[in-house]
């Protein structure tokens, strides 16, 4: 009676740690969802519920034995890291998806903190994920990432002035690659720029507009 009484409690116990996980993976999934990033609600809840699931299992199977309820823990960590992984990718020698990694490898850990019964400790741990995120995504500089712009220019050179020109326009004291052809008579630039400054459509198309020896500019984004 007494040991029927025990279980009924530790499922109790197991069914709460789970639905613990839930919500705690839910609030950490919502602020990335509204932020639009690729994990979002139903991966977050997943990790966590899952981790939380495992550490309970870890625990049930080695009740009783000399088995090191640790082990599947461990396992935890590194399947994570797969995960993790997946989701991190380089466009254009920028790393993206690291910050989404970290945060589903932390989720794991908030469901393993649950599973061990860590209850204040899981909760205040969302919850300083959930506050770090909202505040980096404040509008202030000191916070987000540096945006370097790169423009790639296409001119024409008929005087030879032209080369400081550009240079003077976008405001770059060198280019960082430059190809040259002639055609016709004429010398053609097609140029790579970096600047920190910011140039908006308007600002590029009013360079193309009253520079007529420019003929065409594509500007790229990239983050550091």
């Amino acid at each position: 009676m007494i040991k029927d009484v025990m279980l009924k409690e530790e499922i109790l116990t197991s069914i709460l740690q789970l639905l613990l996980a839930l919500a705690l993976g839910f609030a950490i999934g919502f602020e990335r969802k509204m932020r639009y990033k690729e994990a979002g609600i139903r991966t977050h809840t997943i990790v966590c519920v899952g981790a939380c699931l495992y550490m309970i299992i870890s625990k049930f199977i080695t009740k009783g034995s000399s088995a090191d309820p640790g082990r599947i823990a461990a396992q935890i960590v590194s399947g994570i890291g797969f995960i993790g992984a997946g989701m991190i990718f380089n466009h254009k020698q920028v790393v993206h998806g690291l910050t989404t990694a970290a945060g589903i490898w932390a989720t794991a850990a908030i469901g393993m903190a649950v599973g061990a019964q860590m209850w204040i400790i899981s909760i205040v741990a969302s919850a300083v994920i959930i506050l770090i995120q909202f505040i980096m995504h404040l509008p202030f500089k000191i916070f987000h990432s540096r945006y370097h712009l790169k423009l790639n220019i296409l001119f024409k050179c008929i005087d030879g002035s032209e080369k400081e020109k550009v240079k003077a326009l976008f405001g770059v004291n060198r280019f960082t690659r430059i190809n040259a052809k002639k055609e016709n008579g004429i010398v053609y630039y097609s140029t790579l720029i970096s600047t920190d400054k910011e140039f908006t459509a308007d600002d590029i198309y009013s360079a193309l507009n009253n520079n007529d020896f420019i003929i065409s500019i594509t500007r790229e984004d990239e983050e550091f």
